[in-house]
């Protein structure tokens, strides 16, 4: 990674972490953010589930094992946020609930990210799917993000105050998940390594840096551009409905 790069990931690095550290520390954002950390880390499972029968099929038992238990931990990565999510007496919103208004000259269905739209520039929706995806496309993007979140949930938990048990609770969830991350991308790498070179798997990781600079730099412009405006992910908990027992046939008659 030549030293422009360096240089931007720092600045798009730095950028990101200020505004989720912000959101998560206020109590009015936490739920959003926390909302958007379940929703990636749980939409996650099936794409993983999906490369672990593809792994199987191809008889890389190695890399099967290995997205299996990556699977899991994101499964229960989404526990964790919405269990903070509950304790919030909020949860993530239905979006099926929400009617679809187009608005003019857009297609209706929702457009990528800014961040993703980036990171993926050049590769069309079907190229990335699970089933068609090439394997060392998603090693080395997946990699750059595993091993960025590691570093990204341990400065997070490490804004959080130990003075309340929410967020001392909340902290250690994060921290857990944090190992978690650092582990995804240690096998990512390797897999990469198993695969080419040591110099060819380090021209895969620096390509997928520079998206990921790229990626990171268009999601502050548009966060800047929405003035720190993030879209609402979630609403309040419904409390649980109560079953009331039917009345005696006699009472009724009574």
């Amino acid at each position: 990674m030549n030293i422009f790069t360096q240089i931007l990931h720092l600045i798009g690095s730095s950028a990101t972490a200020y505004i989720t550290a912000r959101n998560l520390r206020d109590w009015e954002t936490r739920p959003n953010l926390l909302a958007g950390f379940q929703l990636a880390e749980s939409g996650s499972v099936p794409f993983l589930e999906k490369l672990r029968d593809r792994a199987l099929a191809e008889g890389d038992s190695w890399l099967a094992e290995r997205l299996s238990r990556h699977a899991e931990d994101e499964k229960r990565h989404g526990q964790i946020f919405a269990h903070h999510l509950q304790q919030l007496n909020k949860q993530v919103i239905d979006f099926k609930k929400i009617p679809q208004t187009p608005t003019e000259g857009q297609p209706e269905e929702r457009k990528r990210s800014p961040f993703f739209a980036a990171f993926f520039e050049g590769y069309t929706p079907g190229q990335l799917k699970p089933e068609n995806i090439d394997w060392l496309v998603f090693l080395g993007s997946t990699y750059i993000l595993e091993l960025d979140a590691s570093q990204d949930f341990q400065r997070m938990a490490n804004i959080l105050p130990d003075t309340d048990s929410r967020s001392s609770n909340l902290k250690k969830g994060i921290l857990s998940i944090a190992r978690d991350e650092v582990r995804h991308a240690a096998y990512l790498k390797e897999a990469l390594e198993r695969r080419l070179t040591p110099i060819e798997a380090q021209k895969i990781i620096d390509r997928w840096r520079q998206r990921k600079v790229n990626a990171l730099l268009a999601m502050v412009g548009g966060l800047i551009e929405r003035q720190g405006q993030l879209q609402a992910l979630t609403e309040d908990r419904e409390a649980p409905e109560i079953q009331v027992p039917p009345a005696e046939p006699e009472l009724i008659a009574v």
